[in-house]
């Protein structure tokens, strides 16, 4: 349907991508992943014919039409919402116009004698109407509104009416509407909230046409496509699978890359040692040109970075009370809009909360309310012994000193730290070499964004609350911010839409909804396990039955109580025998690299060339020695992890038997 034959894009001494081919079929998912600032973007806006490439074509079968979402949105339309929608197609719209044409004609009964003419002409396009959907458009587009998140009381409201985020919303509403054989989205769930996003992944998971997105939703990668291009600096990279498959793949090649890179190094130092050798030699100069031509040749295995864990290191914050903060009997209001009526949260010393719940529903709210930011009518807020909090909200980034450089702002957050600890950190935040210096008011807004959560993470608060922090960083950026709040020691309650940051991070998940909360204690899968039982219509997950509950009642509730035991047993037992896994998979990554270089020394000794020179030959054997104790050491450690590990698993089934029985 689309081919992409050997395209190539700069702009000014950047070059984006080059000599770039590849194709789509009519039923391709396909994700276009990439730093920022790669050339996503400028893709599809070469697949939607807005900029050429300088080298190349884009060409599309013939009658191939093509949806485009954009990041941005142009102005509103004057238009009601379900009246716009459903106009998405000028095909459907141009159709119903003529069939009003020919209804007015015919009602009017002037021309007499054309009447069977125009008769057989509106049936050919009432035909045609049905045939494109005119009939059911509004109907679909009453599901596609409802499905990413309008009311129906939305759907007569004006266009103008709505903020830009439900304006996107609006957008990507149209263009599912359309119907297009290709559908480009451009970060399409930036503002979209969890269960809008569900609802859009069944849909695109069903879609007929071929889609190909941009997106840092790792979680949506994973359920929608099944093909991943990867835009890098020095190439681009085409997988099959979805995301967490490409990552694996890429890994292993790394790996097979490193290694290739050791055998290439090994090689090219004991060509270089024979040419130094016997470069002098009149007897030996035809064999030095010779393995200086071959080392010419030869081409060089590039290693290329990979995001790796980054280990961070913050000052450690002051160990507080239990009892973190509390809200009792809270009522907050924007005029007559009443958000809470009777809001009451507790949050624990040790708490990773996720605040969850339909855009509106007042997540924001909450977490300005926690943090003293937003004033409300009636309660009580009251924060625990010794707290000292740190509040993350996008306008921080405005509160940045432009004029300031990277490691001075964290220097201002962190005076008595010394530089080069202040680099490091700002290092593990993909802040490399020179870039500490850069001004702020060079930085792009994912730079921005790292700067100010590495910033606030310098400061040692024992409560930390995170508004959308995701926002504007790419996936290695997030994937960061992971490590990054992994390695925080205190209370955490954050809001985001990255469903991979709450189910790597939470471990408490707050629901919102109605003014309500729905506090689930455990992670975010045990949390997606009792909705669905909710939507299968099971009782009140969160009380216990009432006196005169039948039998059956009691022992649904039984059953629910132990599946909700068992969940946190689960939690418990992942949480504790994670580090252990992570680590046996690190040892294993490290005897297979050091096997690799222990073959290619045996390699050597086994070489009798090799024992002409005395010295090249001691050190060869101390390091075949030194290399068969580490790979000794590292066995005995895997050995010993492996004990653990087992004896985890065991005590967990164990556990679960005792629940179960």
């Amino acid at each position: 349907m689309l081919n992409i034959s050997n395209i190539s894009k700069s702009y000014g001494t950047k070059t984006l991508f080059s000599a770039v081919s590849f194709n789509v079929g009519g039923r391709d998912r396909i994700a276009i992943i990439g730093p920022n600032g790669s050339g996503k973007t400028t893709l599809f806006e070469m697949i939607a014919g807005n900029v050429s490439p300088d080298t190349g074509s884009v060409t599309m079968r013939k009658g191939t039409t093509v949806g485009y979402l954009e990041q941005g949105i142009g102005p509103s339309s004057k238009r009601r919402l379900l009246e716009d929608i459903t106009n998405a197609s000028t095909q459907i719209t141009g159709l119903a116009h003529r069939i009003q044409v020919l209804h007015a004609e015919l009602a009017e009964g002037t021309d007499q004698a054309n009447s069977a003419e125009t008769l057989r002409e509106l049936g050919e396009l009432q035909h045609r109407f049905e045939a494109a959907g005119g009939y059911s458009a509004e109907y679909e587009a009453k599901i596609v509104l409802s499905g990413l998140g309008f009311a129906e009381s939305d759907f007569y409201r004006p266009l103008t009416n709505f903020s830009g985020g439900w304006l996107m919303r609006a957008a990507l509403a149209r263009l599912l509407v359309l119907n297009p054989d290709l559908l480009l989205l451009d970060e399409p769930t930036n503002h979209l909230d969890l269960q809008s996003c569900i609802w859009f992944e069944d849909y695109l998971r069903t879609y007929q046409g071929a889609v190909l997105v941009t997106s840092h939703d790792r979680a949506f990668l994973n359920r929608v496509v099944r093909k991943v291009l990867a835009i890098e600096p020095d190439e681009m990279l085409f997988h099959h699978g979805n995301y967490d498959s490409f990552v694996l793949a890429r890994q292993k090649e790394l790996e097979i890359r490193k290694a290739a890179a050791k055998r290439q190094e090994l090689k090219i130092k004991r060509e270089m040692r024979f040419i130094e050798r016997f470069r002098a030699k009149n007897t030996k100069a035809t064999q030095v040109q010779s393995r200086l031509k071959h080392l010419a040749k030869m081409e060089s295995v590039v290693v290329p970075r990979a995001t790796k864990k980054i280990h961070f290191s913050f000052p450690e914050p002051a160990r507080s009370g239990q009892e973190v903060i509390a809200l009792r009997h809270i009522r907050k209001s924007y005029d007559t809009n009443v958000v809470y009526r009777d809001l009451n949260l507790v949050l624990n010393r040790g708490d990773r909360v996720a605040l969850v719940g339909p855009n509106g529903a007042g997540k924001t709210t909450l977490l300005k309310i926690l943090a003293g930011v937003l004033p409300f009518e009636k309660g009580e807020r009251k924060l625990g012994h010794n707290v000292t909090m740190t509040y993350y909200a996008q306008y921080k980034l405005e509160l940045l000193d432009p004029e300031n450089s990277a490691v001075a702002e964290l220097q201002q957050a962190a005076p008595d730290e010394p530089e080069q600890k202040l680099r490091g950190i700002l290092g593990g935040f993909l802040f490399s070499g020179d870039d500490v210096y850069k001004r702020i008011s060079r930085l792009s807004g994912g730079e921005k964004s790292r700067l100010a959560i590495a910033k606030m993470l310098t400061q040692p608060a024992n409560f930390l609350l995170m508004d959308e922090p995701t926002n504007h960083l790419d996936i290695a950026s997030r994937e960061i911010l992971t490590d990054a709040l992994e390695a925080y020691h205190g209370t955490l309650c954050f809001v985001t839409h990255d469903r991979t940051l709450i189910r790597q991070t939470a471990n408490k998940i707050v629901e919102i909804t109605d003014g309500e909360l729905h506090v689930f204690p455990g992670d975010y899968d045990n949390y997606l396990y009792w909705k669905e039982r909710s939507a299968e219509g099971s009782s009140e997950i969160h009380q216990p039955p009432k006196a005169n509950a039948t039998r059956e009642s009691l022992a649904r509730s039984r059953q629910r109580q132990r599946k909700l035991v068992e969940g946190e047993l689960r939690n418990k037992y992942y949480r504790e025998s994670a580090p252990t896994k992570k680590r046996i998979a690190e040892v294993k990554a490290e005897l297979s690299g050091l096997g690799e270089q222990l073959s290619a020394v045996e390699s050597l000794l086994s070489s009798p060339e090799h024992y002409r020179g005395s010295t090249q030959t001691v050190e060869t054997i101390k390091e075949h020695h030194r290399l068969k104790e580490a790979i000794n050491s590292l066995t005995e450690e895997r050995e010993r992890l492996s004990a653990e590990a087992e004896r985890m698993k065991q005590e967990f089934e164990e556990a679960k038997s005792d629940i179960e029985t």
